[in-house]
């Protein structure tokens, strides 16, 4: 239990993000490892009350993340600036209410993290990677085969893929409800490839499955009749890969990523794309066409005469 006044205000906030904004539990505990840090450089600055923080206490947690000290390795830009993220949403929630005079936080930036490229495959090694992961004709075969057909051709995160119950895909439409951050839904156009493996699994693998659990809804099942978890999404895709001889890690992710920059080199429109992603911001998903501005230049480098 929170013993000391701050312990007792994040513990607050993290109870209103939970019951109020329908925060995943995998970003409330994101969100509650940043603050526990927050806490502990307050704790070593003096400081007792939500009251007594100032914004020089705000600056001066976010130069401790990126220089670190002896127990604590500093942070990267991108791990310092989702902790400061934290941190001005709980200084904004205690301001709002009413807990404090001032949001103390609010005019501190995070720092930037530098874009990086989403890691893609290219369309013939998410081929070589999807046709691994069919070994054989057994029931856990058949279902890893599906489960990469889904997050390759709807681009779902895996959290959202072992998310997926029976009842969430409609074969008759070829299209699949999917649950996304913050509870938002959205339903995916399904594509023949996915769908044939999906068919194929919850004809002739699932029940075989199922016949091992309790009974769920849950559309991928692992050995035991349950709900697949994401660690064990993330086993199949590297034992898939490891069979592809895929150089490089290759995640759930990758495919996601491989999903959206097959779809803009394809031609799509950014904001369907970002429709597909569940995306909240259509910057999030522009991200993405940097890729493939970049495969652009390889082949104008390569195929213009003048490009040297």
């Amino acid at each position: 239990m929170p013993t000391t006044p701050l312990e007792r205000a994040v513990r607050g906030w993290l109870d209103h993000l939970r019951v109020e904004r329908g925060m995943s539990p995998h970003t409330l505990r994101a969100y509650e490892r940043d603050a526990r840090r927050y806490l502990t450089y307050l704790d070593r600055a003096g400081v007792r009350e939500p009251a007594d923080v100032t914004e020089a206490h705000v600056t001066g947690f976010l130069a401790w993340l990126r220089e670190g000290d002896e127990e604590h390795p500093p942070l990267a830009a991108s791990s310092a600036a989702r902790a400061v993220v934290a941190v001005r949403g709980w200084h904004r929630f205690l301001a709002l209410e009413g807990d404090v005079t001032a949001d103390v936080a609010g005019a501190v930036q995070p720092p930037t993290p530098p874009r990086r490229l989403p890691k893609a495959i290219p369309l013939d090694q998410v081929e070589r990677l999807l046709s691994a992961a069919s070994v054989g004709d057994t029931p856990a075969s058949l279902r890893d085969r599906a489960l990469l057909e889904v997050l390759y051709g709807i681009g779902a995160r895996v959290s959202e893929a072992v998310g997926l119950d029976v009842d969430d895909v409609d074969l008759g439409e070829r299209s699949v409800r999917v649950l996304g951050k913050g509870d938002k839904e959205r339903v995916l156009p399904l594509g023949s490839y996915a769908a044939e493996a999906v068919t194929a699994y919850l004809v002739r693998g699932r029940p075989a499955l199922a016949a091992a659990g309790k009974g769920t809804p849950a559309l991928f099942l692992n050995q035991r009749g349950g709900r697949l978890s994401r660690q064990s999404a993330w086993t199949v895709i590297q034992h898939a890969a490891d069979r592809a001889d895929l150089a490089g890690h290759v995640s759930p992710h990758t495919l996601r990523h491989s999903f959206a920059t097959h779809l803009l080199d394809g031609g799509a429109d950014v904001r369907v794309v970002q429709e597909l992603l569940g995306h909240a911001s259509v910057t999030t998903t522009q991200i993405y066409t940097m890729v493939s501005v970049h495969q652009l230049r390889e082949v104008f480098a390569a195929a213009h005469p003048r490009a040297r």
